[in-house]
């Protein structure tokens, strides 16, 4: 919202004269617009969605100012509404006050200073009503995160913890060291979702309250970093990890945020392998050029249907029930490109595999 522009309102008359009059008085002061009549008005209000205050006379021809507000409030609720009257019953101007239909009215005739103090305090209104929307609309957006995350919580920690609970009390009763493995790798499958599940939300509320440090970027140390925490998981489930990495310039951004970045992308790669497929692979090549960076992700694993792409950047989506995942880890990326000015793409087909393309624009040297 920018509060440095004139203010513009719109002025609706059926006598010429007084259209006139108020645009040659007031169009230093603001962006004036006016009408003769109501069809008119609402072409300026259609045209110009970002008009803060209306002006009407009581006294038009088709209808009255008061049946032209509250006709007006249904389809532009946003623009204050201010009659200007010269009636000397003013029941009528009151209840509209009342009900809302208008901010206030203006008697005739009016003087200079009232106008402009009258339009003054519209603004203010209009820029406090639109504060208390924008809060309005993010504290919505904030509680259904938390309705979201409090169903999350249930559903992804209590259930690993649940499945460790009933692994341990059925190795009490167990003498069999086979037996006894299997029960191991149970737990350390559940212990490994949870911490993936810690760690996801640590990211997402870093994310949410964290300033970006420019850096320079060594890819090729980076991704050293972060495919050494792969290199386990990639024997023990016979994947065959490869990565590339060309970088010829140098290359400044946030560095733990393409960390996460990477590691996200990583992790949904590795986890959603198929099972019985003999020949499981996950690939992944950097490359920097003209001070972008282009991250592509492969593998041949269960891959997305085309219905769940859209929505797999959505807060706790999971677009299958063969793995369980926290829901935050593709969020969590597309929340750090947005800061970074990035973007991604997905090409995934079912049983095939998936391919997510990362591009992020560098940062000049020294810039904040």
């Amino acid at each position: 919202m920018n509060t440095g522009e004139k203010i513009k309102v719109l002025y609706i008359d059926d006598e010429q004269n007084n259209l006139n009059g108020f645009k040659a008085t007031f169009r230093f002061d603001y962006t004036i617009y006016i009408a003769a009549n109501t069809p008119q008005a609402y072409e300026y209000l259609k045209a110009h969605p970002d008009i803060r205050v209306v002006l009407c006379d009581q006294r038009m021809p088709d209808k009255t100012g008061v049946q032209f507000f509250e006709e007006m409030r249904d389809q532009y609720p946003d623009p204050v509404r201010m009659l200007i009257t010269g009636y000397t019953d003013i029941e009528s101007v009151i209840d509209a006050v009342n009900r809302g239909h208008i901010f206030r009215y203006i008697k005739k005739p009016w003087t200079d200073n009232d106008v402009r103090s009258a339009i003054e305090e519209a603004n203010k209104f209009y820029l406090t009503s639109s504060l208390l929307v924008l809060k309005n609309k993010e504290l919505q957006s904030a509680y259904d995160e938390l309705g979201k995350f409090a169903y999350s919580i249930t559903h992804d920690v209590r259930g690993p913890l649940l499945s460790i609970i009933g692994a341990i009390d059925l190795a009490n009763g167990i003498n069999n060291l086979d037996e006894l493995r299997e029960l191991l790798n149970m737990m350390s499958e559940a212990v490994r979702k949870l911490d993936e599940y810690i760690k996801n939300t640590h990211e997402y509320y870093k994310l949410k309250r964290g300033m970006l440090q420019f850096a320079e970027i060594n890819f090729n140390t980076l991704l050293s970093d972060i495919a050494a925490l792969f290199r386990i998981a990639s024997r023990n489930n016979n994947i065959n990890f490869t990565s590339t990495v060309i970088q010829n310039e140098p290359f400044y951004s946030d560095e733990i945020s393409i960390k996460m970045i990477l590691n996200n992308l990583l992790s949904n790669a590795f986890n959603y392998q198929r099972k019985a497929a003999s020949e499981k692979l996950v690939d992944v090549h950097i490359e920097v050029k003209a001070n972008n960076v282009q991250i592509k992700v492969k593998d041949n694993g269960i891959g997305i249907h085309e219905n769940h792409i859209n929505n797999i950047f959505t807060l706790f989506y999971r677009a299958t029930s063969e793995e369980t995942g926290s829901g935050l880890g593709l969020y969590n990326v597309k929340d750090a490109l947005n800061k970074l000015n990035g973007k991604i793409e997905v090409e995934s087909e079912p049983n095939v595999g998936s391919t997510f393309i990362v591009t992020i624009p560098g940062r000049t040297h020294g810039t904040k």
